[in-house]
């Protein structure tokens, strides 16, 4: 296992998350845009958020490449069956604890279930696993997850 290939495998499973959440989306699979959720938290003007969002997610991607890379060398095993299973799980986390507990605590612009109407908020919260942003969210988000967990796992796991 070499990092790079992390590193690599984070990149492509990075970009294939984030195309297949922006064409889900355009499909109207999903209102969930997760660059514009991501870059509102460092501004209101919508240009920008999207630029800024676009750069976290694939910090984020690449952080988290890293946090599998870290699990994987710890157990002494990588695959792609497994790396799927990693991503289910990050998808998981992803539309429950980290976008209705973590991320409501640092984004200035969202609203909560608490939000009063003179409290306008930029964004509306995301409800449990993401359902405020669509019926077919919590599905597209766990298969953009479970693609990035594979590719990352199969990159690992590709003989050196």
């Amino acid at each position: 296992m070499s990092i790079w290939a992390a590193l690599a495998g984070g990149l492509v499973g990075t970009l294939i998350l984030t195309t297949g959440l922006r064409a889900a989306n355009a499909a109207n699979l999903t209102r969930i845009d997760l660059p514009f959720l991501l870059g509102t938290a460092f501004t209101s003007n919508r240009t920008r958020a999207k630029a800024l969002g676009y750069g976290t997610h694939f910090v984020n991607g690449q952080v988290f490449a890293l946090l599998y890379y870290a699990v994987f060398t710890a157990i002494g095993y990588s695959s792609w069956w497994l790396g799927a299973v990693f991503g289910l799980v990050h998808g998981l986390f992803a539309a429950t604890a980290l976008v209705n507990i973590l991320l409501p605590l640092i984004h200035p612009r969202m609203g909560t279930p608490h939000t009063s109407a003179p409290d306008v908020a930029l964004l509306e919260p995301p409800g449990f696993l993401m359902l405020n942003y669509g019926r077919g969210t919590p599905t597209v988000t766990l298969a953009a997850h479970l693609a990035y967990g594979t590719i990352v796992g199969g990159f690992l796991a590709w003989p050196e």
